[in-house]
């Protein structure tokens, strides 16, 4: 970042803290509520933390500042719908205000959660967890904790609702800060979110307390938590951070527990018919079947990932295993008896010459089905590159030299490949397991020793070659 620019975003994050004590100064001051102070100032600050957030340096991962910042940007907006509608007759709706209230806590679960890990790009997974932890969430306050909230709010079931929900998600934020920064001891970056998310915590805490009990004043001089909490987290984006291992497991984990109080509610509501609200039930059913989209993305995802793993042990042409695999399992072998075969083609180089290399590749094929047939079925045969194939054959010396004999054998008659009929021979480089680290090499050189003898097999015993 030029110097330049970063000065002009430190002026930016100074005049956020500037006018944010300026209203805590008239406040102060002046005790009656004013549009200038309490709509136009305290507004600009959350829109300020905004900014802070989408300004951020590069280092930060964009889809955490984005989710940050729009956290912020719809925060501001439903502050100041609700402070419009408490200084003016004409009211802007309301049900506004809500949504972009609730919408604010899983951007800022998404944000936190990418901020503080490092990671390419989301996984669908990591959304849909997200998601089930909210929808989780809100069937356990609708249905465990609205019917003694109704007895201390006045208003619908979904408005006392809604009052529940805002503490709650900020309770659901702080615990998964707090376990990130066990994971992440002395990450400056990780604390300050903490910071953020407990200051807003406790202006909602006191928010709703105030509410229930001795009633909630507006334009409170505490309300100025709300914005101090959204600059220090705006701040956090401004230092860097460390990783905190297995951020993945912790949604995962949360979004089963909601999985699981979501399908108590569903299976008690079942056995007793309006013991729950009835729009309890919604965010409940919503949760379960979310769960069941992400099983089948999480199995689709287990079967890819298997497949690509079986993919890069296979050889594409033959069907055979890679040289990648047949070093795993020459690692393996170490403590068994056995023998390893390093064949090379004779003769394979000019069929690709004259004829090809479309034809030189359906002789590989045929010559893959030819030694198939002949290794028993606990060996290992596969095709290392070009014209070179090797096999771990299991079992005393005498076994693999059969082996040998008979891959060789399997060549001895002539391939019919469109109009040509072609023969080829192998050359078998032969070592016996001694548990020695260089098979390789040693079968290797058997290998080419047969080779410069005109074909064959060759047996490395001991130090020499036999």
């Amino acid at each position: 970042m030029a110097i330049g620019t970063e000065r002009g975003y430190l002026k930016l994050r100074l005049i956020a803290i500037s006018i944010l004590l300026l209203h805590l100064g008239i406040r102060l001051v002046f005790k009656n509520p004013s549009p200038f102070a309490d709509l136009i100032l305290f507004n600009t600050v959350a829109f300020l933390a905004a900014a802070v957030a989408f300004s951020a340096p590069l280092f930060n991962d964009q889809l955490a500042v984005l989710a940050l910042g729009w956290a912020f940007v719809i925060w501001g907006v439903g502050s100041s719908i609700s402070t419009w509608n408490s200084f003016y007759t004409f009211q802007i709706w309301p049900s506004i205000s809500d949504i972009t209230y609730s919408l604010f806590y899983p951007l800022v679960l998404f944000a936190l959660l990418r901020a503080l890990t490092s990671r390419n790009k989301p996984s669908a997974l990591e959304l849909l967890d997200i998601v089930i932890i909210t929808f989780g969430m809100s069937s356990l306050i609708a249905s465990f904790f609205l019917k003694t909230a109704m007895l201390h709010f006045v208003g619908s079931q979904a408005t006392v609702f809604l009052s529940i929900l805002y503490p709650v998600g900020d309770v659901v934020l702080l615990a998964i800060a707090l376990v990130i920064v066990v994971l992440q001891v002395k990450v400056f970056r990780s604390f300050l979110f903490l910071l953020g998310i407990a200051i807003f915590t406790a202006t909602d805490l006191i928010f709703l307390w105030k509410s229930a009990t001795t009633g909630y004043s507006f334009a409170s001089l505490v309300d100025d938590g709300w914005l101090l909490g959204l600059l220090i987290m705006a701040e956090a984006l401004w230092h860097r951070g460390g990783e905190a291992p297995m951020s993945d497991r912790i949604t995962s984990i949360a979004a089963t527990i909601a999985l699981i109080f979501s399908s108590t509610i569903l299976i008690t509501a079942a056995v007793k018919r309006g013991y729950f609200p009835a729009f309890a039930l919604v965010p409940a059913i919503i949760t379960i079947a979310l769960a069941f989209i992400r099983m089948g993305i999480a199995l689709r995802e287990a079967r890819s990932a298997s497949q690509d793993r079986e993919l890069a042990r296979i050889d594409e042409l033959t069907g055979l295993a890679n040289r990648r695999r047949f070093l795993v399992e020459i690692d393996a072998l170490a403590p068994y008896d056995g023998t390893l075969l390093l064949m090379d083609l004779d003769g394979f180089k000019s069929v690709n010459d004259t004829l090809g290399h479309g034809v030189g590749d359906e002789l590989l094929q045929q010559i893959a089905v030819r030694f198939s047939r002949v290794i028993p079925a606990d060996s290992l045969l596969a095709r290392l590159g070009g014209d070179e194939f090797g096999v771990i054959v299991h079992g005393e010396a005498q076994v693999g030299l059969d082996i040998a004999l008979a891959l060789r054998s399997s060549l001895s008659y002539p391939f019919n490949i469109g109009a040509s009929s072609i023969s080829v021979d192998v050359s078998i480089g032969r070592v016996i397991n001694d548990g020695a680290s260089d098979l390789m090499r040693r079968a290797d050189i058997a290998m080419y020793q047969a080779k410069n003898l005109g074909g064959g097999i060759v047996l490395w015993q001991g130090q020499a070659l036999i």
